[in-house]
């Protein structure tokens, strides 16, 4: 019973949401979570430090191709974060995840 989560960031909450209402409407997650973080990074040479916004996408693992697809050109980045893994998940979570998107 696994269940794929990807973790991607963008750079204002507008787009957060956007991207995580686009993201359950074509069905490709059940849910997604949204929380303000602090990044420090180098891009280009220069130490950025800015506010971003994680997104974590909990969908089923044979959308992950799909998922990282809308993301990459959906993303107000270059070079978007786009990381994943699969999580065993409890019976109960797992059953609404393959009911709700099917």
């Amino acid at each position: 019973m696994e269940v794929l989560l990807i973790i991607t960031t963008e750079s204002s909450n507008a787009n957060a949401l956007r991207m995580a209402k686009l993201v359950i409407q074509k069905k490709l997650a059940v849910c997604v979570s949204i929380k303000e973080i602090f990044s420090i990074y180098e891009w280009e040479g220069k130490i950025e430090k800015t506010k971003e916004f994680e997104i974590t996408f909990k969908s089923k693992p044979e959308l992950k191709d799909d998922l990282i697809n809308f993301l990459n050109k959906n993303s107000s980045y270059d070079v978007p974060q786009i990381i994943y893994t699969k999580y065993n998940a409890e019976k109960k979570y797992f059953d609404w995840l393959n009911k709700t998107i099917y």
